[in-house]
């Protein structure tokens, strides 16, 4: 069930994104169907679908089989309607999208940053190859409705500022927001890299991402992000999912923020690489070809990842451990939330979401009460392991055409 829009004169915006949003979840709908689903009149739906038609965000696709009367119009979303950027800022690179109404990815480009330290520099750099990545893919100018920023937190997110952030080692509070849109001359969107992913999920998944979920973020580190009833929630700081500060076993390893029981520093790739050099020792590490540096942690990850994915033991065994520790903090989260499904997705998760998702579900369908109600799903991003700069883009999407409250009290 999409959220409802509302029938009074005044919220024309809001209920072109209600109707928006229905047919894009439902990826092929008629206007009579679209009444229910909106709570909206069939004169009102009517009207919302002729100006939407008129924008060519959406168009007629088809007639519906027939019942014995008049064939019923189908309607779907336009894929040239419009256009955005995702980036996905990371410490060793950046990947930037263009991505179209529909979800598609026109055009992809990996950025490696050289001057991580220097938010200056990264701004420069990221947003000089989005503008060459735009002109490649050759996007409508005047469709192409912004950039997504997807960072990591914490995050000011009144201030669009990211605040100490502890995987861009010597960043204090840096005005990304206004940088960004000073270096690329259009509107910006920003928000933590585990928040856009499940915008991104919700945006793009349509109807098999409709309702309620947990997205767990594996990337440089580990972060959720939570949709409630097709909600996204931000949380009074803009901060809602700090995964990483759940508590898990104590183990002695302390987290940036000072606490001795965080997940974080147990299931980052650069913890599940130095657990696997700390108990199994130097000759497994070299027999795998991991360096166990921290500036070869990107690249220890991806061999690391491979071994498990070829069965490996020993691969396999650290890669398991730190998908049962991240299942038991979303058990924890899934029993506080009331949530039905479990996504994981992120760079760091490619080609061992097998794995990873065994040990979640295994965790979070441990209890006598999760099986009695309903079992959790645990699932694989449906948008890849390119998530967090598809997501990013689908916040500028998300935020001009999905349902808000905002849009009701804005003059």
């Amino acid at each position: 069930m999409t959220q409802g829009g509302t029938n009074l004169p005044r919220v024309g915006g809001y209920n072109q994104a209600v109707v928006l949003d229905a047919i894009r979840t439902a990826g092929q709908v008629s206007r009579v169907e679209l009444a229910p689903l909106t709570g909206l009149t069939s004169q009102t739906v009517s009207n919302v679908v002729r100006r939407l038609l008129t924008a060519g965000l959406i168009t007629e696709s088809g007639h519906a089989p027939s019942n014995g009367g008049k064939r019923r119009t189908l309607l779907s979303p336009r894929a040239d309607g419009a256009y955005a950027v995702g980036v996905q800022l990371d410490p060793d690179a950046a990947v930037i999208v263009v991505v179209d109404l529909a979800g598609t990815v026109l055009g992809t480009r990996r950025v490696r940053l050289t001057e991580p330290g220097d938010p200056a520099a990264v701004v420069e750099k990221v947003a000089a190859a989005a503008r060459r990545l735009t002109a490649k893919v050759q996007v409508d100018p005047a469709r192409l409705l912004g950039t997504g920023i997807a960072t990591p937190g914490p995050i000011d997110g009144p201030a669009g500022e990211v605040v100490l952030p502890p995987n861009f080692p010597g960043w204090g509070r840096v005005p990304l927001l206004e940088m960004f849109r000073a270096a690329t001359g259009m509107p910006v969107a920003m928000d933590n890299d585990a928040t856009v992913a499940a915008i991104g999920e919700r945006w793009i998944g349509g109807r098999e991402r409709a309702g309620s979920f947990l997205f767990i973020y594996l990337g440089t580190g580990i972060g959720a992000g939570i949709v409630l009833n097709n909600t996204v929630l931000h949380g009074d700081s803009s901060n809602a999912g700090e995964f990483a500060h759940m508590a898990v076993a104590p183990g002695g390893r302390e987290c940036h923020c000072g606490g001795t029981t965080c997940l974080g520093p147990y299931v980052s790739p650069a913890a599940v690489v130095a657990d696997l050099v700390e108990r199994y020792g130097r000759p497994a590490a070299v027999r795998l070809g991991l360096e166990g540096t921290p500036a070869a942690v990107h690249t220890d990850w991806q061999r690391l990842s491979r071994a498990a994915r070829r069965g490996d033991a020993v691969a396999e065994g650290v890669v398991r451990e730190a998908g049962a520790r991240i299942g038991q903090a979303a058990r924890g989260a899934v029993a506080l939330l009331d949530v039905s499904r479990v996504v994981l997705g992120g760079e760091a998760v490619r080609g061992i979401e097998e794995l990873m998702c065994e040990e979640i579900e295994s965790a979070v369908n441990a209890t006598a009460v999760a099986r009695a109600i309903r079992p959790i799903a645990v699932e694989k991003s449906v948008i890849g392991d390119a998530v967090g700069a598809v997501g990013a883009a689908s916040l500028i999407l998300h935020g001009a055409y999905a349902p808000g409250w905002r849009m009701l009290t804005e003059r």
